[in-house]
């Protein structure tokens, strides 16, 4: 099973040094293969794009080298015995 956004994402990941030299530190909407927008912070990019388009139909990434923007580390207090 695929994500509903995969396709953004993977856009975003071939396009990033792209995407970054561009919007470096905007919040980017990203809907099909295409930037439709970028913003100073996310709440202001999901308000202003979900007035043309559905929630779930576009994806809002922060355009910022490296993984750090997509990749997360949880650490748990559960221990293992």
């Amino acid at each position: 099973m695929t994500s509903p956004l995969e396709k953004e994402f993977a856009y975003y990941l071939a396009n990033q040094a792209k995407i970054v030299k561009l919007y470096n530190g905007k919040f980017v909407v990203i809907k099909g293969e295409k930037v439709i927008g970028a913003y100073d912070d996310e709440l202001h990019a999901l308000k202003t794009t979900e007035k043309d388009h559905p929630k779930g139909t576009f994806l809002i990434q922060h355009a910022a080298p490296g993984d750090t923007e997509y990749t997360q580390t949880f650490h748990s207090r559960v221990a293992f015995s």
